[in-house]
């Protein structure tokens, strides 16, 4: 059986700037998952702090860290499509101008 990609694969206009998306948000994240390192490490007693409805600030911010996650993961989908969309736009404007 012959195993091909189910969608013909070509070259992706948006991919440079899906790159530069990924990375800023990467860093984002990645910034927001370092603070939560260094306050463990600084100050681990500062992570048993009551902080929201009986919440101590490991468990707030350790949902917030997936929270975040899941949302950065939804605006970067929403980004990325907007971005595929105008290009898709745009080509299909430049094929009617040929016609």
């Amino acid at each position: 059986m012959l195993h091909e990609p189910s969608t013909p694969a070509g070259k992706d206009p948006a991919g440079p700037y899906k790159i530069r998306l990924g990375i800023w948000m990467f860093i984002a994240y990645s910034l927001f998952y370092a603070s939560f390192v260094a306050i463990n490490l600084l100050n681990p007693l500062a992570m048993a702090a009551i902080v929201f409805a009986g919440l101590n600030l490991v468990t707030v911010y350790g949902f917030a860290l997936i929270i975040v996650a899941l949302i950065e993961a939804l605006v970067y989908d929403w980004f990325c499509r907007r971005k595929e969309a105008f290009y898709l736009k745009a080509e299909e404007s430049k094929e009617k101008g040929q016609d």
